[in-house]
């Protein structure tokens, strides 16, 4: 077993250093960023579990080293670059980690603050891992204890564990989790990997146990379903009528009019075009000013973005950052092979195509109210066009479908390009819904 950390920093471990160490594994075997959300009880999203999809058949896939490897060189690269703060603010990452890879300097680059390691119990009371172990602790690692019956009893190993695995919810091992508490440590915090239905979720958060939340479970039941009303929020109705007004190039003074009616959204808006995430790079003063210097699609995409969020009592925090995140992700992997001018088109195509989710109403209906070009409209209702292939990709790679890598060839798009685009959207949402949404 290699202990490279104990022998060089992370600033001296080179692929050519690693090669020669007996590692041999190119760092960037090909294959595709995968997520699970860490949902609170209020839906929010805490943290993400990371995983490696390679590209190739699983028969021709590189070994487990090598996919790890890649896995944190690309969250390096994208969420934790040099002299750069940490991008996802609290959220955490969680990996899941073996004897093997717990040995790996790889580690090194990550915030230690914000990485929890999954690890089983029979790696955590290896006693040829427990100088690791520790080490990694002292330096601010947390580690998840998975699928275990029970914490250990040994004070030493209990004091290594931050979050415990409590299957779907077992609330005996919730009680063992709550009732464990050690002088001068954080409490152990239980965390629900398993969710069969959305029901599994709101019994842990009954008990205030966060969630693994299941892509395969799709997405909650908008926010209407159980009401069987499709009333809409009323700044979700004028921002849908601004909508309307842009799409028909109507004058300018008419748009400010009636967003006047709306103070606090005029100051959102506003505050959304100076923020750093959406910004336009000088410091726009009035809506006015924004079309005059930018033109209504930028507006369009804005009020896009407001529109998202304008439902919070309905939709749950964590589906606004997932219309964002999907809405930029789309938008920068469309850039790379669309001509310009594309971008608030693409933006619009994946956030619209969850807005359905977000107000509780049938698509259809916001179509209706939203003249969207049919090129967007084709996009979402159907997937097709030149737009709707980078929606499904997009979806592909949320879903974990396993769909990816050949959706991404067909548009000549590159493992690492997609890889670039959806941890940068991450990043990016994570910076616009403090602001709206918090």
């Amino acid at each position: 077993m290699r202990f490279d950390f104990f022998r060089r920093s992370a600033a001296e471990e080179t692929p050519a250093a690693e090669t020669a160490q007996g590692l041999a594994m190119p760092r960037n075997a090909e294959g595709f960023v995968a997520y699970t959300l860490l949902l609170d009880a209020h839906k929010r999203v805490a943290g993400y579990r990371l995983a490696w999809r390679a590209a190739a058949r699983p028969e021709e896939a590189p070994d487990a080293i090598s996919q790890f490897k890649s896995l944190v060189a690309c969250v390096t690269e994208h969420l934790n670059p040099p002299d750069t703060p940490w991008r996802l603010g609290r959220s955490e990452l969680f990996f899941d980690v073996n004897a093997e890879l717990l040995a790996l300097g790889a580690l090194q680059s990550l915030p230690p603050e914000y990485t929890v390691l999954c690890v089983e119990l029979g790696d955590l009371a290896n006693e040829e891992l427990r100088p690791i172990l520790h080490f990694l602790h002292e330096q601010g690692f947390s580690f998840m204890l998975c699928r275990a019956k029970a914490l250990p009893e040994d004070p030493e190993l209990l004091g290594l564990v931050s979050h415990f695995d409590v299957g779907a919810g077992d609330p005996l091992l919730v009680a063992a989790a709550r009732g464990k508490e050690l002088p001068d440590h954080m409490p152990i915090q239980p965390i629900a990997t398993r969710m069969a239905s959305w029901k599994d979720f709101e019994a842990c958060a009954v008990r205030r146990v966060d969630v693994f939340a299941d892509p395969s479970c799709g997405l909650p039941l908008p926010p209407a379903a159980s009401t069987g009303s499709h009333a809409l929020q009323p700044e979700s109705v004028l921002i849908m009528r601004l909508l309307q007004m842009i799409q028909r190039n109507e004058d300018l003074r008419e748009i400010e009019a009636a967003l006047k009616r709306d103070a606090a959204l005029t100051y959102r808006l506003l505050r959304h075009m100076n923020s750093p995430a959406v910004g336009a790079g000088v410091e726009i003063h009035s809506l006015h000013h924004a079309v005059t210097m930018l033109g209504y699609s930028p507006l369009f995409r804005w009020l896009s973005l407001l529109l998202a969020t304008s439902n919070p009592m309905g939709s749950p925090p964590f589906m606004m950052k997932k219309a964002i995140m999907r809405g930029r992700f789309v938008e920068l992997m469309g850039e790379i092979m669309l001509p310009r001018g594309e971008s608030d088109n693409l933006f619009v195509v994946g956030m619209f195509s969850l807005i359905d989710q977000l107000l509780g109403i049938p698509m259809q209906e916001v179509l209706n109210k939203v003249q969207l070009s049919d090129s967007v409209q084709q996009a979402i209702l159907t997937r097709g066009g030149v737009y709707g292939p980078f929606l499904s990709l997009a979806e592909a790679c949320e879903l974990d479908t396993g769909e990816a890598a050949r959706l991404a060839e067909a548009l000549l798009l590159s493992a690492s390009q997609v890889n670039a685009a959806h941890l940068s959207a991450l990043a990016w949402s994570q910076d616009v819904i403090p602001a709206e949404a918090a």
